[in-house]
């Protein structure tokens, strides 16, 4: 028995993207650093056209997927990323410089930071609202995550590549990220892979010091402005203030975030993400932890539930 049905086209084009594969963002070190876009399907308009430019503008989530501050496998998370994109994003997946192949930090960082200033230069190529974007990442590209929101404008990540853009970002979602190198490199049960990789990211070796691990700890950020706001606040209390011990009196500048992390870690433990999260609280942050009940790095953290959250914080923050 047959069966005919009619329903209505679409000619707004919602909820249909494409993938433009391997866009390169970046030559830095001499290689080309690419990325994956899914963007919203264009109505009336055909990419082929020479002189094509997007009318609408969306806002862009940059994902950054861990690796190991090694080299991204960008369609890992592609069916996920794309769902985003059919609710109206424009989505980056990011590679960065792989830091075993003698691109100690920052150059993964900067990497990130240019990849924000390429897509804000090209916003209207890719229909993107340059006013609206966020990072999302993954364990290392968690960390790197969370260091580009907490280091906006600082020169010492900058390059000359689409110079003059910014690297502001409007919220991060940070999912089992590495937030205190130093705690973990002197952690006897730590795994000793990822501490060989902290000596790549050092330059080869970890100084006494361990000054790069602390520029890569999101911890350190935050701890550093609470003791100066600590300071200050001595000061104004008993009237012992100068221009060079009031070193902050305000908030601490970053956009929301939202921190997820498995109980279960035995790569990345959760207390590092918990570390985080209480000292972004004590720092007035607007700042949310998922704790996973009973999930390992990867694998069964992830779920359906747990997307729907991410999603949920996105739009909330995307303006």
């Amino acid at each position: 028995m047959g069966l005919k049905k009619r329903i209505q086209s679409n000619p707004s084009l919602a909820g249909m993207a494409e993938i433009i594969p391997d866009v390169t963002f970046s030559r830095a070190g001499g290689e080309a650093l690419k990325m994956q876009l899914i963007v919203p399907w264009a109505v009336g308009e055909s990419r082929a056209d020479p002189e094509f430019l997007l009318e609408k503008r969306y806002p862009l989530v940059v994902f950054v997927q861990g690796s190991g501050w090694t080299f991204p496998n960008v369609w890992y998370e592609m069916p996920q990323l794309c769902a985003l994109a059919r609710e109206g994003f424009v989505v980056a997946a990011i590679t960065h410089r792989n830091a075993l192949e003698g691109n100690p930090f920052p150059a993964c960082l900067q990497d990130v930071k240019t990849a924000l200033r390429y897509l804000r230069a090209n916003a209207e190529e890719y229909g993107i609202d340059a006013d609206r974007a966020g990072l999302w990442g993954t364990s290392s590209g968690a960390n790197l995550s969370l260091l580009a929101a907490m280091t906006v404008g600082d020169p010492r990540y900058e390059t000359e590549e689409y110079r003059g853009y910014s690297d502001d970002v409007d919220y991060v979602a940070a999912c089992f990220p590495t937030t205190d190198f130093v705690e973990y490199m002197l952690d006897e049960t730590s795994d000793p892979g990822i501490k060989d990789v902290f000596a790549a990211l050092s330059g080869g070796t970890v100084d006494e010091e361990m000054s790069v691990l602390k520029k890569m700890s999101p911890c350190y950020y935050v701890q550093k402005y609470l003791k100066e706001k600590s300071i200050s606040e001595k000061c104004l209390k008993e009237k012992t203030f100068s221009e060079k011990s009031m070193k902050t009196t305000g908030e601490f500048t970053c956009p929301p975030i939202f921190l997820a992390h498995g109980n279960r870690d035995a790569l990345i433990p959760c207390r590092q993400t918990e570390k985080l999260y209480e000292l972004l609280d004590r720092a007035g942050a607007d700042v949310t932890m998922v704790t996973v009940e009973g999930a390992p790095h990867e694998g069964s953290f992830w779920s359906d539930r747990m997307l729907q959250l991410i999603y949920s914080f996105i739009r909330e923050n995307a303006g």
